[in-house]
């Protein structure tokens, strides 16, 4: 099974980030997934018209998308815009589950209102009943990041509540495959809690390897999106630039 990911889309109407998603879009069709997550800030400003114009994109793909809102994003305006969405309501946490071939795809909306961090504690309950029910095969999806990037001023805007998660983790008779993020506009792979994670490549322009504030490399990514693929012999996640 291969599921896609794209993240941080940032569509504006003064920037060309829809013309970016549309070749992310085109490499898809060639190679479609199974599935694809949208991990999160899909249009700033609440831009009704980018809303809907990536609702049209994904809908071109031959598989169903599943979406979780970042920071950036206005939950009301995205709920009303994308049919996606048709059975949410931006009141609530827009968690999804889903099981796909045996492989149960589990997003976690972490955002705080006015916040660009986000905090995953008062999902906790939530989560560790969906994980226990899924069984051994699940990816877990979020927006922001759960370990250092390196990069300080992305690293203040965190997901909060890792150490309750770690420990949720920890306690459960089978860990996740993989925890699966956006956020940082930067693509990454670490660890947290034993388990591999990364951080999706944004569609919209990178944010440079800030990692020595005072000498910033320059950036050359282009668009990016994962491709995780999923076999009875194992996971292997593919970062990919388009």
């Amino acid at each position: 099974m291969r599921i896609a990911q794209l993240s941080d889309i940032h569509a504006a109407a003064d920037n060309d980030n829809l013309a970016r998603l549309r070749t992310a879009i085109a490499w898809l069709l060639a190679f479609p997934p199974d599935i694809v997550v949208v991990s999160g800030d899909l249009a700033d400003d609440g831009w009704a018209q980018g809303y809907r114009d990536i609702a049209a994109q994904l809908s071109r793909l031959p598989c169903r998308s599943l979406l979780l809102a970042g920071n950036a994003d206005d939950k009301a305006v995205m709920c009303a815009s994308m049919p996606q969405l048709a059975a949410s309501s931006a009141d609530k946490p827009l968690h999804f589950n889903e099981t796909l071939e045996g492989v149960s795809l589990v997003g976690v909306d972490v955002t705080v209102a006015g916040k660009s961090g986000g905090d995953i504690t008062p999902h906790l309950p939530w989560l560790e009943l969906t994980l226990r029910e899924a069984g051994h095969l699940v990816m877990l999806f979020m927006h922001q990041h759960l370990f250092p990037s390196g990069i300080a001023p992305l690293d203040a805007a965190m997901c909060e509540g890792g150490a309750a998660l770690a420990a949720l983790i920890e306690r459960l008779p089978h860990p996740p495959l993989a925890i699966c993020c956006g956020h940082v506009h930067r693509a990454m792979a670490s660890t947290f809690a034993g388990v591999a994670a990364y951080c999706c490549g944004s569609i919209c322009p990178a944010n440079p390897l800030l990692l020595n504030e005072s000498a910033p490399p320059p950036i050359t990514d282009p668009a990016a999106l994962m491709l995780h693929d999923i076999r009875p012999q194992g996971r292997v996640s593919h970062f990919i630039g388009v």
